[in-house]
């Protein structure tokens, strides 16, 4: 096998920085992944994928709202600092401490499963578009 699920995820992470279309995007990791493996291991990949995406309420939602959610995490952490340096509390200084983490992991997690949801629109692309060459061929 040519690339591991989580370099695959590590190529869409890739994609996601760039400024472009989704379907820009796919189109990109499709070379990508159409040049290092068959298309027995795509399906591989595809299933494991599946497997391990995240499906509850809370999951989709921080996918699609990940800043939405960190937000209000860095504010009080933004708070928190305002507040310890000023008033000298050095109490305040707990709410950074502890918001600061949460709010990266969030962002860490939104970023993962958005990747994984690119990887996966990618794989049913290619899978469609295979379907379409041998129907067109039939």
């Amino acid at each position: 096998m040519g690339l591991s699920l989580e370099n695959l995820i590590m190529l869409a992470e890739d994609q996601l920085t760039e400024y472009s279309t989704n379907a820009r995007k796919i189109e990109k990791l499709r070379r990508k992944i159409g040049i290092a493996l068959t298309f027995v291991e795509q399906q591989k990949l595809k299933k494991e994928l599946l497997e391990n995406m995240p499906q509850s309420f809370w999951a989709k939602s921080i996918e699609e709202n990940r800043q939405t959610w960190a937000l209000p995490l860095w504010g009080i952490a933004g708070l928190g600092l305002l507040f310890g340096i000023s008033a000298q509390q050095y109490i305040d200084f707990l709410a950074p401490a502890i918001a600061i983490p949460i709010a990266i992991k969030i962002q860490q997690f939104g970023w993962q499963s958005e990747a994984k949801t690119l990887l996966l629109k990618t794989f049913e692309d290619i899978e469609r578009r295979i379907n379409n060459e041998s129907k067109s061929n039939d």
